[in-house]
């Protein structure tokens, strides 16, 4: 065994530890076998990701708190502590944003959000519901759950809708509400 002395300046702290260690050839390398489905394999706090497609930006995704986590047929990245994804035109502009407590980014980069969920588009069109699916390939957004669409002059409910990603064309399921007429 042989002593070290360890010091680290982290942030204007200064941390020492000292201890004794193995030499080089007795270290083992870190055990990963017991990483199980339900164990994140890796977790970041003040977690800011890109979308993009062809090398462009589509999306950009925030949120306090992200793991990563081994699923059975690849990855998926779960945000929390506050989640809110910024979607883009293909001229880079802000169009549609979305709200909410939690989310799960899946490796085709579907996007499933849950918890006081609030989709706002340009224009004025505002989506509240507890859960959302944001589906890449087709840029579809989608609920089976009760949802509240407003609008300058109209409110619409519902359980259950389909949008384009910008809002702009949407339907409704076993939906009620009330438009202003002129």
């Amino acid at each position: 065994m042989r002593k070290r002395l360890i010091v680290v300046v982290l942030q204007g702290i200064l941390i020492i530890s000292s201890g004794c260690g193995a030499s080089n050839r007795e270290r083992r390398p870190p055990e990963t076998s017991l990483i199980a489905l339900d164990h994140p394999v890796q977790e970041s706090w003040t977690v800011k990701l890109t979308i993009t497609e062809s090398g462009s930006g589509k999306g950009v995704i925030e949120a306090g708190h992200g793991a990563e986590y081994k699923v059975n047929s690849g990855t998926e990245h779960r945000l929390d502590k506050g989640v809110k994804v910024t979607l883009f035109d293909q001229s880079g502009t802000p169009t549609t944003s979305i709200t909410a407590e939690k989310a799960v980014i899946h490796d085709n980069q579907d996007i499933e959000a849950l918890g006081n969920v609030k989709i706002a588009a340009r224009g004025g069109t505002v989506i509240r519901t507890e859960y959302a699916k944001r589906t890449a390939r087709e840029r579809m957004i989608r609920s089976d759950r009760f949802v509240e669409i407003t609008r300058p002059g109209e409110s619409v409910r519902g359980v259950g809708f389909e949008s384009d990603e910008n809002l702009k064309k949407f339907r409704i399921f076993r939906g009620s509400g009330e438009a202003l007429l002129k």
